[in-house]
């Protein structure tokens, strides 16, 4: 059985629904989700925020916290995890912001650092990662991230 298998699996046995919020990942978590049968029962949404515009007006991460630690930051996860609840009536969100490579941003933040927050609505937890790899730098950091992004649901649901 695939993690995403696992994960949706354990969602429709305890009746719950998940959201996603991705930046570097674009989309890729929601993706492994939904390429599982049955995921509808327990899939709400994923909402791919790329952009720092759209991590403010639609996930209601604020302004302060983009300016003062940047979009790759624990608190924006945070945020970026609350308000994925808050957008889509799940039990359960994931988000994921980082730097998936091969080139960092602006800030001279490494090339893999990533932060993933999950949130049962009562409680947010956030991880940092620090991913290195050789070759295709982009596409490992992405998968990585997905891959540790489901473990984190999966790790809550096994509870």
């Amino acid at each position: 059985m695939t993690l995403e298998q696992e994960v949706v699996t354990l969602l429709n046995k305890k009746g719950l629904k998940l959201t996603t919020a991705e930046s570097c990942t674009g989309g890729l978590i929601a993706k492994r989700i939904t390429d599982v049968s049955g995921s509808s029962n327990v899939f709400e949404c994923g909402i791919v925020s790329y952009a720092n515009r759209i991590k403010h007006e639609i996930l209601g991460v604020s302004n302060e916290t983009l300016d003062r630690y940047g979009a790759v930051s624990e608190q924006t996860a945070r945020e970026m995890a609350d308000g994925a609840l808050k957008v889509s009536g799940a039990d359960l969100a994931v988000a994921v912001t980082g730097i998936a490579g091969p080139n960092s941003d602006s800030t001279d933040k490494p090339v893999g650092l990533v932060y993933i927050a999950f949130s049962d609505g009562k409680e947010t937890i956030v991880k940092k990662y620090l991913n290195s790899f050789d070759g295709n730098v982009r596409e490992q950091n992405r998968n990585k991230s997905a891959d540790e992004a489901l473990n984190l649901v999966l790790e809550y649901l096994k509870k």
